[in-house]
Order: C-alpha cells, then structure tokens, then sequence
C-alpha cells in the first residue's frame, strides 16, 4: 500500500519478413518462492509472430513524430518498429494478441482489422504508447490545424496486422505456460499527485515441447519516453532493448504489453547509471538502452523466481462497445478541423446507447465516441482490456482518503477497481486496448476548476489529455460487466 491511501470499495509492399516461431502462454498470480513445474496444455496450441512496421522516409511524406510537441518530423530511424503477436488457439476458440509500437491505434482500424481475420473469435491489438514513432491520431503534425497521420501508413499497418495474424496462426504447437511477477517501483516515477504506481511486472512464460523456451509475454507499467521530445530518429524506446536483452537471454519471441501507464508513470529520474556511475536521465539513447536492460532484468527475475503453472483454456471472450462524453474542448476543435478523423456521435446519456449523429446543426451538443472494452479469459489467466492510459489506482483501488477538497467530485463515489473485479484470479491489464481515449482518471482525482487540489495554482497534467471526467466511471463498470459475463459462463 501507498502511505496515505487506503483500499476502498466503490461504485502499436512488406518492409520487412514476418518472423512467426511456436510458443506458449501462461498465467499470472503472486511471485512465488518456489516455482510449480508447468503443467502440459494438451488443450490449447500457442504461436508467435513480428513484422516491420517502420514507417519509410525516403518516400517523400513527412513523418511526424507523435507524443509530445506538433512539428516534431522524423530525421532517420534508430531502430525498427514492429507488430507482434500472439495466437492462442483451445481447439473451438481462437484469438489474437497483437502490440504494436505505436502512441496509439484508434478503435476504427483495429475494426478494419478485425473485419479481414473473420477467423479468429477475437482479436486485440494494443498500442506501447510509443512517443517516438509516427502519428497515428492526427495532433500531432505540423501545427494545430494540420493533420499528422499518413493515411497510406496507416492502411500499411491494417495490412500488415492482418497477414501477421494469420501466418503465425498456421504454425501454432502445444505449449506449456507459466505466469510470473516481480516488483520495483524505483524503476518508475509518477509525475502526479497523489503518488500510487504499479511497479509489479507480469510475464507469461512459453516453453515447447522439446523443453525450450517458446516465447515470453511482458506487462509493464510506463510510457515509452524515454528519449523525450528533442528525439527526431524513430525508435521503439525502451521496450525494444528490454526486448533485445530478452531475447539474448533467453532465445526466443517477445511481445511487449504496455499495462497502466496513467497517472503518469515514465522512467524514473536518478536511477539508471553508465558505466563511470553518473546518472542518465532522459533524452540519451544510452539511458533508453540502461533503462530497457532494467526493465529485462526484473521480468527475468519474474520468470525465473516468481512463476507459476497456469492451463490455457478455455478461452472465453467478454467485450462490450460504450460510447464515452467527450467534454475536452481541444479534442472537439480538432475534430472540427479534421484534425482528429473518426466518427461522432451526440451524447445520449448512456454509455450502452449510440446517440444521433453529429452534425454542424448539433455541434453545440456533447460529442461521442465509440470504443470497447473486454475481458479475455486463457484457462487460468484474465485479460483486462482497456482503451487508453489507466491510473494505477484504478487498478489496486488505492485512492486517496480522504480526498483533496479542491478537487472537482470531491464526493464522487469510487469506480469498482480490477484487482477486486477479478478477485483471486490470475491477470493482466492491458492497457491501450483496442484504441487510445486518453488518460483514465479516477473521478475523485477530477481537477479541472479552481480552486486547485494540493494547493496548486493551476491544474495537474491529464485532464488536458483526458476525453472527459466520466471516463473512469464508464469504463471501470464496463469491466465489470466484462468479468461478470465470464464468470457466469464458467
């Protein structure tokens, strides 16, 4: 627990060869201090894949960089961006894990996605929140009224996630499948009060059937910035060296999920040190590598002390649609400039209800988005997904108490939290599920209007990047419905 906070009960033409290998999943829990041997999945058949996603500069076509500031076009690339995946198959069901190392892919391609792979029962697709790869959501190009995404790159990405899904579904094999955890919050630093972060690292491990490690998942809590706004190479960030250290490590596939990255947690500050012992901070390709290596060790640590045997199946799939109020003023603009291109709504007052379109005779009215929520079951292990950047309290449900008396719901009852939803089970927040909405702030951290919380004379960062203060309440019980249906199903 977090000094202060109590837990309380409320209501990412080919540029690059797809690479897919065999492997399997596993579980989540509490690490462990001795490690229960796997148990065979019989049931359930396990593949991976990758693809190159890098966007080309030599085309002509500026690439704007997404993330921080407009204007930011990228000069070169560091390394490459992929998509990678993971299919996981119990005989009647079959589903796709897909990452991608973007800032964010919105909901309507991932269902031009989902409208190619009408052969698997459910697919996801995650974006990193990658700050130094290229535009996807369109505000970040060369200033305010001009669009940054490249609908030809996006169409490329469409693409190039379809045939991924469905070459590493043709080389699926029987796996064994271990979760495991470790903990370091000195690894993470939260740039908002009140100070609640999710330093808990998660891992599914995959070994074949030769006794070899398949594959390895990792859910890891921070914002790939660690080369911050000057950056003008593309790049991963640090999720590509923790991958690179991984898989020397361990010779084999990783995909890479980021899990809650609100509140906001990025790499921490006086932390990581070069080889002479001074510190690296942000904006260093040597930081972002340190940093990365950082991030491996503790999901090795993961595999090798904390895991534990989980089974694969069933698998069984619980996802809703909502339709969140999109209060944010500069998000309406940029839609009202084709800035932001994705359909609209007018709010009908209900989050399971589509309202009318929206229109120049309606445009004074509250605007609406759609997007998804879900809760994917593999056997033993639950997937929590969630469309854009979750507060860690919203996780754990450890919320301050009591609340600042400035803020703007100071009264707000709490949003049912994960780790009470999915109670004694074995999970995974995956974060950015499906699309990116913004930050998803718990209700009674809402503080948008003066008077200021913790005494500040002007509004803490997030709500600037939030679609609204009733995000968190809609989201948070979509999920629970979600977990509902599941476990009525069992």
């Amino acid at each position: 627990m977090v000094a202060g906070l109590v837990q309380r009960d409320g209501n990412r033409a080919w540029a690059g060869a797809i690479t897919v290998v065999g492997w399997m999943v596993i579980g989540m829990g509490v690490s462990l201090a001795t490690r229960t041997p796997a148990v065979a999945d019989s049931l359930a058949r396990v593949a991976s894949g990758a693809v190159d996603i890098t966007p080309d500069l030599a085309g002509g076509t500026p690439v704007w960089i997404a993330g921080y500031g407009m204007g930011r076009r990228a000069t070169g690339v560091h390394d490459p961006l992929f998509a990678r995946c993971l299919v996981v198959d119990d005989g009647s069901t079959k589903v796709a894990l897909v990452s991608v190392d973007l800032v964010g892919l919105q909901f309507p391609e991932v269902l031009r996605i989902r409208e190619r792979l009408t052969e698997f029962q459910y697919v996801l697709v995650s974006s990193t929140h990658n700050h130094e790869g290229p535009d996807v959501i369109g505000i970040w190009g060369r200033s305010p009224i001009h669009r940054g995404v490249d609908d030809a790159y996006l169409d490329q990405v469409v693409e190039k996630v379809v045939e991924l899904c469905r070459q590493t579904a043709r080389r699926l094999a029987p796996v064994t499948a271990e979760f495991g955890t470790a903990t370091d919050e000195s690894l993470l630093r939260d740039s908002r009060e009140p100070q609640v972060k999710d330093g808990i690292l998660r891992t599914l491990t995959l070994t074949g059937a030769d006794g070899r490690k398949s594959g390895l998942l990792v859910d890891w809590s921070s914002h790939p910035e660690s080369m911050g706004s000057k950056n003008s190479l593309l790049t991963a960030d640090f999720p590509a060296a923790t991958i690179g250290w991984l898989e020397r490590k361990y010779q084999c596939p990783i995909t890479y999920f980021s899990g809650a990255v609100g509140g906001l947690m990025t790499p921490p500050r006086n932390r990581i040190r070069d080889d002479n012992g001074q510190y690296l901070n942000e904006g260093d390709f040597t930081f972002m590598e340190r940093y990365g290596q950082a991030v491996g060790e503790l999901a090795a640590r993961a595999v090798e002390e904390g895991s534990s045997a989980v089974r694969l199946h069933p698998i069984q799939i619980a996802s809703q649609r909502v339709y969140l109020p999109v209060e944010n003023a500069l998000y309406r603009a940029a839609r009202g400039l084709n800035v932001l291109v994705r359909e609209a709504t007018i709010w009908s007052g209900d989050p399971a209800q589509k309202g009318a379109p929206l229109s120049l005779e309606n445009a004074d009215q509250t605007m609406a988005i759609e997007t998804e929520v879900a809760c994917v079951r593999l056997g033993d292990v639950y997937l929590a997904c969630i469309p854009g950047e979750i507060y860690p309290e919203l996780l754990y449900g450890q919320f301050q108490d009591p609340v600042d008396p400035n803020v703007d719901y100071p009264d707000a009852p709490l949003e049912p939290h994960l780790d009470k939803i999915l109670a004694g089970k074995k999970w995974m927040l995956i974060g950015l599920a499906n699309d990116e909405v913004g930050y998803i702030i718990p209700l009674c951290q809402w503080d948008k209007v003066p008077p200021f919380a913790y005494g500040r004379k002007e509004s803490q960062y997030g709500e600037v990047n939030s679609c609204g203060s009733q995000v968190a309440p809609i989201l948070m019980q979509a999920l629970r419905q979600c977990a509902m249906k599941l476990e009525s199903a069992r």
